[in-house]
């Protein structure tokens, strides 16, 4: 908005033009001087010298932009060396300075002081400094742009490694169980010629009872069945992992791996996590240029005078009693909602915690450009919807290169 604001005052001259007082310029052409005067609304026309004369002719107030005459009229402040503005006209000679030109008070002996320079150049020293913030939030941007690709292409990578590394695994695991079984069947036949030549069938037999003496004359079997056929394989010692399926967790932080579990399970566990995590990850939609991808798996706080707010982008917002309770879930990620043009300047989170006799919680977290990565506020509009505010280099522009020093100087 400050942009257009520097487009719109730069480089305007001072030209006086003469209009009755209170009417903006792009109104001129409708209050001709000695001609008849036409309500704005079209309701009725009077003679031109009834116009601000305190009475109220037309019923949209038109006739009395520079009184207090007509209750829903309008005063046009033209400030000139700020910016112009409107007033309700029942504040004109009300006796209390609203324009900084002084102009809505000519007639209540109030001692009002120009103050529009003084104006313009603080509102200019904060739209450079916002401009400043701009500029560099930029820069910063590109870095994160530059960063999210590189980690993009990364996290492809090793999610192909352990994508193959997954199959080699499953492969392996099938021989092992096809071993297993190989080694099984002497045991395997030697119990069902048992069972039909000696006792005489499954069906006429306990089972319990077969099983504690096959116990005891398994190896005798066992051995009559190796010599009629190839020597057993030995069943490998080691145990038979079965391939993991993906999953969505979190992976855990680095400092809280435990460091003295067996190095090959925790690579293996990494990667059945990672693999989740990668294509949870990528799938996700950080912007145009991933620029919001580095606030994935981050949590920022803020701290109130009763709550510590908790915003973790992409995952969930929560609320704590700062001086002890359980946490409410004040919504789970939802979606991008800014409006058209500008969608990546909102995010919603939905599904909270229910209030009582309520709906369930909801937040909406709108982003500013900033230098850092942080929540600056929080409250609650409405009961149980909540509003964050949040800088971020992420939603900064590139800064147009403009000069600030030409006023607005309409007379």
């Amino acid at each position: 908005m400050f942009w257009y604001l520097l487009l719109l005052w730069g480089g305007i001259s001072a030209v006086e033009v003469q209009r009755p007082r209170g009417v903006p310029l792009s109104k001129r052409p409708f209050y001709e001087e000695n001609k008849p005067f036409t309500c704005l609304d079209g309701s009725r026309t009077i003679p031109f010298d009834r116009i601000n004369d305190d009475y109220c002719d037309c019923q949209d107030g038109s006739d009395e932009p520079g009184t207090a005459a007509c209750p829903n009229g309008n005063f046009h402040c033209t400030n000139a060396g700020f910016r112009p503005t409107f007033i309700p006209s029942s504040h004109v000679n009300d006796g209390i300075c609203d324009c900084c030109d002084a102009t809505d008070e000519y007639n209540s002996g109030a001692e009002c002081q120009n103050t529009c320079r003084e104006l313009w150049r603080k509102e200019k020293e904060s739209m450079q400094k916002l401009a400043e913030i701009a500029k560099e939030g930029f820069l910063l941007k590109q870095q994160l742009i530059q960063e999210a690709k590189r980690g993009l292409e990364e996290k492809q990578t090793k999610l192909g490694e352990v994508q193959n590394s997954k199959k080699d695994l499953e492969t392996n695991v099938e021989a092992l169980r096809t071993a297993k079984e190989a080694a099984e069947q002497p045991e395997k036949e030697a119990k069902e010629r048992h069972l039909k030549e000696l006792l005489g069938g499954v069906d006429k037999v306990n089972t319990a009872a077969f099983e504690t003496i096959w116990s005891k004359i398994r190896e005798k079997y066992v051995s009559e069945s190796n010599t009629d056929g190839p020597a057993p394989v030995e069943t490998p010692q080691e145990e038979v992992r079965e391939p993991v399926s993906d999953n969505d967790s979190e992976p855990y932080p680095d400092d809280d791996i435990p460091e003295e579990e067996d190095e090959d399970e925790d690579e293996d566990e990494d990667e059945d996590m990672d693999d989740g995590d990668y294509k949870k990850e990528i799938s996700f939609d950080f912007g145009p240029s991933s620029e919001f991808a580095y606030l994935y798996s981050q949590c920022y706080e803020l701290t109130t005078g009763e709550y510590v707010y908790r915003l973790c982008p992409f995952n969930r917002v929560s609320q704590k009693p700062k001086y002890g309770g359980s946490e409410t879930n004040l919504g789970t990620w939802g979606k991008w909602a800014g409006p058209e043009g500008n969608v990546y300047s909102v995010m919603k989170y939905e599904q909270g915690t229910g209030c009582w006799q309520g709906p369930n919680r909801s937040t909406t977290v709108k982003l500013t450009c900033g230098k850092e990565t942080v929540v600056t506020s929080t409250s609650e509009p409405s009961r149980c919807e909540y509003l964050m505010e949040f800088t971020s280099p992420a939603v900064c522009q590139e800064a147009p290169d403009l000069e600030v020093s030409d006023i607005h100087e309409e007379l």
